[in-house]
C-alpha cells in the first residue's frame, strides 16, 4: 500500500487501529517528497522536524488509549497566504521573505487540536493572484500529470502536492476559483465554502470580500472531514457567520433521486473546450442515471462577471497590499528618503501581475473613477447574486465545467493576461455572489484531468458533498494516479 496515496478517512482507520504508526505515515510522505519535489516544485518550504515531533505525539496519545479526532496524524499542506506561528509566510512574493508571524491563522489553530502533521508551506501564484502558479515570486509549479503543464492556481502548490502524494490533504485559498481550478486540473477535489463559514483570521487577504479558506483533498469524504475541522464561527473575523456546523460527513450518500440540477447556458457556450464538453455530457448522463432531473438554466448577468471581478478583487487589492512598504514587514530597499524607499521596495519586491492589479484597483477607485468603475461593478455583483438566488428556486444545485480547458502548457497564457483571466471564466462568479461550490474529478482527456463543478445555495455544502460524493462513485475516476 502507498501510504502517501491513501485517503485521510482510510488512514486515520490504520493509525486508530494501531496497524500503522503517525511516524511510518509522516516518513512515508517526506520520502515521497524527497522523490518527487525536485519535478514538481509544490513546496516552499518543508516541516519535516515539526511534523515528525506531532507525530511522535499522535502515536503516543494512540499507544497510551486514547481515542484521538479524525484527523489525527494526517499529513496536511498549507499554502503560503495561510498564517502559522514560527513559520515563514511569503504568500509567494519577494516583498514578504523573512517575514515570519507571531501567530496561527484560526485553520491552523483548529487543525492543531486535531493533531494533523504539517508537511510544508506550498506554492502559489505572488498574493494569490493567478490561474497557473506561474506568477510565483520564487518559481513555478509543474503539474503532476504532466510536468510541462501548469497545475493551476492560485493554490496550485496545494493541488500539485494532493495530486503527487506529496501531502494527503491540503489547505488552499480561493478568491476567484483558485481552489477549484486547480484541482479541477490536478484531477482532486477542491471545495469553497460559502463566504463566512470558515474564518480568514490569519490569511493573508487579497480581495477581503471575495477570499475564503477551503479544502482540497483525494477524495470526497476527506473534504467533508477537513471542512468539519475548519468550519464555525470565529470572534476574531468580523465577516465570520455564526452558523451551527454540521458533521458533513453525515451528507455522503450516493441518493440523489429527485434532485433537480440545473446547467446555465452561460457556462457551456463558446470558450468551453470540446473535450471538456463531452466529460461533462458524460456527467449528465451519470446524474440522470442516479435519478437527477437535468435541465437548462440562464444567468444572464454572467457576461458581466469577468469585468465585475476584475473591477472589485483589484480594488481591494490595491488597498489591502498597500501596507507593504518595506516599513513594517519582509524586504526593504535602502534608498535617501523614506518615499524613495517606499517605490524602491514595491518596485523590487512585487512580480508583474501583483503590480498590474495594483494599477487596475488604484485607477478603479480614483477620483473620478470610482462611481464609474468600482461603485457600477458593485451594483452588477448584486444582479449576479439576484441570477443565482433566481435559479435555486428551480434547481437544487448548479452544474458547470470547472475550467474551459484541461491544464495548458506552462508559458502557453502567462504573456496573455486575458486569456489566462478567462481561464476562471466559470469559477468566479461564484465567489462574486458568496456561494458554495465544489470541483470533482469527472474524467479524463488524454492523461489530463477534467473537474465539474456544483454550485449550491448559501451555507449547503451537505448538498454539494451529497452530489459531488453520488457522482464519484458513479464516475469511478479516482483511482488513477499521475505517472511520477
Amino acid at each position: 500500500m502507498d501510504l502517501f496515496f491513501t485517503p485521510a478517512h482510510e488512514l486515520g482507520r490504520l493509525l486508530r487501529e494501531r496497524k500503522i504508526g503517525a511516524v511510518e505515515l509522516a516518513d512515508a510522505v517526506f520520502d515521497r517528497i524527497d522523490a518527487v519535489e525536485p519535478k514538481v516544485k509544490a513546496y516552499l518550504c518543508l516541516l519535516r522536524e515539526e511534523a515528525r515531533a506531532q507525530a511522535r505525539a499522535v502515536d503516543a496519545r494512540i499507544a497510551a488509549g486514547e481515542e484521538v479526532p479524525p484527523l489525527a496524524g494526517i499529513p496536511v499542506a498549507v499554502k503560503d497566504n495561510i498564517c502559522m506561528l514560527g513559520v515563514e509566510t511569503t504568500c509567494a512574493s519577494k516583498i514578504l521573505k523573512g517575514f515570519v508571524p507571531p501567530y496561527d491563522a484560526t485553520v491552523i489553530e483548529r487543525l492543531k487540536k486535531e493533531g494533523v502533521l504539517f508537511t510544508g508551506k506550498t506554492n502559489m501564484d505572488e498574493f494569490a493572484m493567478g490561474s497557473s502558479t506561474e506568477n510565483s515570486g520564487f518559481f513555478p509549479t509543474a503539474n503532476p500529470w504532466d510536468l510541462e503543464r501548469v497545475p493551476g492556481g492560485s493554490s496550485g502548490g496545494s493541488a500539485a502536492a494532493v495530486a503527487a502524494g506529496e501531502a494527503v490533504m491540503a489547505l488552499g485559498s480561493d478568491t476567484g476559483g483558485s481552489i477549484r481550478q486547480p484541482a479541477a486540473f490536478c484531477g482532486v477535489v477542491g471545495l469553497k465554502p460559502t463566504y463566512g463559514l470558515v474564518s480568514r483570521y490569519g490569511l493573508v487577504a487579497f480581495a477581503s470580500s471575495l477570499d475564503q479558506i477551503g479544502p482540497i483533498t483525494r477524495d470526497v469524504r476527506d473534504c467533508a472531514l477537513l471542512l468539519n475541522a475548519i468550519a464555525g464561527h470565529d470572534p476574531r473575523d468580523s465577516t465570520s457567520v455564526p452558523y451551527a456546523v454540521p458533521d458533513y460527513t453525515g451528507f455522503l450518500v450516493p441518493d440523489i433521486k429527485g434532485w433537480r440540477i440545473g446547467i446555465p447556458r452561460e457556462y457551456v457556450g463558446a470558450g468551453i473546450a470540446p473535450e471538456v464538453r463531452a466529460v461533462l455530457d458524460r456527467t449528465v448522463d451519470l446524474l440522470s442515471g442516479l435519478g437527477a432531473t437535468v435541465g437548462e438554466v440562464s444567468l444572464p448577468h454572467t457576461k458581466y462577471a469577468l469585468p465585475t471581478y476584475y473591477l472589485i478583487a483589484p480594488a481591494e487589492a490595491s488597498s489591502n497590499l498597500a501596507r507593504y512598504d518595506g516599513v513594517r514587514y519582509g524586504l526593504r530597499v535602502p534608498a535617501e528618503d523614506v518615499i524613495s524607499m517606499y517605490k524602491k521596495t514595491r518596485s523590487a519586491g512585487f512580480g508583474a501581475e501583483v503590480k498590474r492589479r495594483i494599477m487596475l484597483g488604484t485607477y478603479a477607485l480614483s477620483a473620478g473613477y470610482y462611481d464609474a468603475y468600482y461603485l457600477k461593478a458593485l451594483k452588477v455583483r448584486t444582479l449576479i447574486r439576484h441570477d443565482f438566488d433566481a435559479a435555486f428556486e428551480k434547481f437544487d444545485l448548479l452544474l458547470s465545467p470547472t475550467s474551459p480547458t484541461p491544464a495548458f502548457k506552462m508559458g502557453e497564457k502567462i504573456a496573455d493576461p486575458l486569456a489566462m483571466y478567462l481561464s476562471d471564466i466559470c469559477t468566479l462568479a461564484v465567489n462574486l455572489a458568496g456561494l458554495p461550490a465544489i470541483s470533482v474529478p469527472a474524467g479524463f482527456v488524454g492523461n489530463l484531468p477534467v473537474g465539474v463543478q456544483f454550485i449550491a445555495p448559501p451555507f449547503a455544502e451537505g448538498r454539494l458533498l451529497q452530489a459531488a460524493y453520488a457522482l464519484e462513485q458513479e464516475a469511478g475516476v479516482g483511482t488513477r494516479r499521475p505517472p511520477l
